[in-house]
């Protein structure tokens, strides 16, 4: 148990307030600290968080492990989840306060509070990335958006090596002009092809052809309401 339930603040982990809620600000601290020791894996795969929790079970983590473990075993590999739950190693998705807030940095547009996350989680990416420097010998980041801001930025404070995915030039060819986040999700094809495609290049296997369709919905695909 990260935080004892006796030891837990009494203030509501709803809204913007949840990126800098004690609680979740403490827990982050911990997986930071000597307290967490990270798994020795060839793999690290870094997903963003989900609305659905915990977030292995949503539609849009198991989509990914399709993906993922239809190229990697499960032993070489270690999910770690990011964005507005800070840094969240899969095997302790269900632990408060991962499983006990509800916000959705998608639907902010507060461009204060945007800027604010992605200053704050490129601080706690890039000690993450510190901290696991010798854990893993592959690194793959698959995100968009304000998420991938603060990836990028976190890149920019360390030299441990990223691949960060959907490519720029796939992104490019995918933009949706007329919707909210013109980008659409990450449940979209050719960005899923994009994340195999790394991991079987970095495997040193053959391409494989994703086998979702372009209608694929999950609960990351709040920009179509």
């Amino acid at each position: 148990m990260i935080i004892p339930e006796n030891e837990r603040s009494t203030e509501p982990m709803k809204g913007e307030r949840v990126l800098s809620h004690p609680d979740m600000l403490r827990a982050n601290e911990w997986i930071l600290s000597d307290a967490y020791e990270a798994p020795k894996k060839d793999f690290c795969v870094f997903v963003p968080c989900a609305k659905v929790k915990p977030y292995h079970l949503s539609p849009s983590h198991k989509m990914y492990d399709r993906i993922i473990f239809s190229i990697l075993t499960p032993e070489e590999t270690h999910i770690v989840t990011f964005g507005t739950c800070g840094i969240t190693p899969r095997e302790l998705d269900e632990e408060y306060p991962f499983m006990d807030y509800e916000f959705m940095l998608g639907r902010c547009n507060v461009a204060s509070v945007k800027d604010e996350f992605v200053r704050n989680e490129s601080k706690k990416l890039a000690g993450f990335l510190e901290k696991t420097r010798d854990n893993y010998n592959h690194r793959v980041a698959y995100c968009i958006g304000d998420f991938r801001r603060a990836m990028e930025k976190a890149l920019t404070m360390t030299d441990v090596k990223v691949e960060v995915v959907p490519r720029p030039e796939t992104l490019e060819a995918s933009v949706q002009p007329n919707k909210p986040f013109k980008f659409g999700s990450l449940s979209r094809r050719p960005y899923l092809q994009d994340l195999s495609n790394a991991l079987t290049s970095l495997k040193g296997v053959g391409p494989r052809t994703v086998g979702v369709t372009e209608q694929s919905l999950n609960d990351t695909d709040w920009y179509l309401i």
